[in-house]
């Protein structure tokens, strides 16, 4: 496969409320719900030479908390690895609990 950046990735909100729903009944009562990225930050992976789109790694802090690693992607399938970002900001304490995604 060769990745070209028009990748479709859209799925319902329905869709992603199972999927929430499906990971919190596994999770631990302290895991973090979610994270959020800067634009800058993923803009900076985006930005690198030959980069399409950005995957993702699961990972796991030294405290045991679950994270997203993120690296940029090229047309090959390749890891940009010159930037790769993670400090991503916590849910909870910083939430949108308005979110239909807050469930």
């Amino acid at each position: 496969m060769t990745f070209t950046g028009n990748e479709r990735h859209d799925i319902t909100l329905d869709d992603a409320l199972r999927l929430i729903r499906n990971h919190r009944q596994g999770a631990g009562a302290n895991d973090h719900r979610c994270g959020f990225f800067g634009r800058a930050a993923i803009e900076r992976l985006l930005a690198q030479p030959g980069c399409v789109g950005i995957r993702t790694y699961s990972a796991r802090q030294d405290n045991g908390q679950p994270t997203l690693v993120l690296v940029g992607v090229n047309g090959n399938e390749q890891d940009i690895t010159a930037i790769v970002i993670e400090d991503h900001i916590p849910c909870p304490p910083n939430c949108d609990p308005g979110s239909a995604l807050h469930v």
